[in-house]
């Protein structure tokens, strides 16, 4: 259903109405959810600034039984604390994990994650590699890196508070390298109008992240911006290494979970764009 999510963590869901028509349904596809999944309780996260859009308030409220503050839930070997009540989107990014999946096979060596949030691609990747830098600028989601690292017992990922652009060009200059690199940036393109300055944004973090990588270094690299597309983000990556002067292969090209459903015919469906790719020299 357009507009509406439905995000389940466990026996928890989270559910969002970003437009007037699901907006006025929604106590009928509550009733429909405990009836059909008997959740302990539903959480409506409608505190995206989408809705503005379509006239509804901004609001955070329980919507049937009681969702605790803070949730444990696992996600292939990781166990992870979060904050369905004021985390990002509806606590998790659940639309990356087969992406996370996909990248173990790939990880290798030393890693850097960047906006990184709780964690969650630093964390399944961390026993693949001999350690881990995880940045993001926010102060709480760092301090869930070090959490959600010590809950699970691993001990090689460093949080790091810091502005990724930043982060990036100062360890370029203090000669650091890597061998597996993730960029999973929030949406620089949230409207046609940041188009220009998103694909700048883009090229920027993939060439430093391309100058930082190893010759057999990893890339992982995502836009969750609809407004950029497939060609258009392979094009950014291109243009990245031709500045880098870092020769590039693809070896997979991968989108969002299967359960965030690509429509054929409706291309902002196809929203979530990942790039795995390989630095020869």
């Amino acid at each position: 259903l357009p507009s509406l999510v439905v995000d389940q963590y466990g026996e928890y869901l989270v559910v969002q109405a970003l437009s007037q028509g699901v907006d006025r349904l929604l106590p009928d596809i509550v009733g429909l959810l405990v009836e059909q999944l008997k959740p302990t309780g539903i959480l409506a996260r409608n505190d995206v600034r989408v809705r503005h859009l379509e006239g509804l308030d901004s609001s955070v409220a329980l919507l049937h039984g009681e969702v605790p503050e803070l949730v444990h839930v696992r996600e292939g070997r990781i166990d992870h604390e979060v904050d369905l009540w004021h985390g990002q989107k509806t606590g998790l990014f659940l639309d990356q994990r087969e992406n996370r999946v996909a990248a173990r096979a790939y990880a290798h060596g030393r890693m850097l994650d960047c906006f990184s949030y709780h964690g969650a691609f630093a964390l399944q990747l961390a026993d693949r590699c001999e350690s881990v830098v995880a940045l993001d600028v926010s102060e709480d989601a760092v301090g869930h890196i070090g959490r959600n690292a010590a809950r699970n017992g691993i001990g090689n990922v460093e949080p790091r508070l810091a502005n990724v652009f930043d982060a990036l060009r100062h360890l370029e200059r203090e000669g650091e390298r890597f061998d597996t690199v993730v960029l999973d940036p929030p949406a620089f393109a949230k409207s046609r109008d940041a188009i220009e300055k998103a694909h700048a944004g883009y090229k920027e973090i993939n060439l430093r992240a391309m100058k930082l990588l190893r010759p057999g270094g990893i890339l992982v690299t995502c836009t969750c911006s609809y407004h950029v597309d497939e060609a258009s983000f392979g094009q950014i990556a291109y243009e990245a290494s031709i500045d880098a002067r870092a020769r590039m292969t693809v070896v997979e090209k991968r989108m969002q979970a299967r359960d965030h459903p690509v429509v054929l015919g409706v291309p902002e469906t196809y929203y979530l764009k990942c790039f795995i790719l390989r630095k020869l020299a």
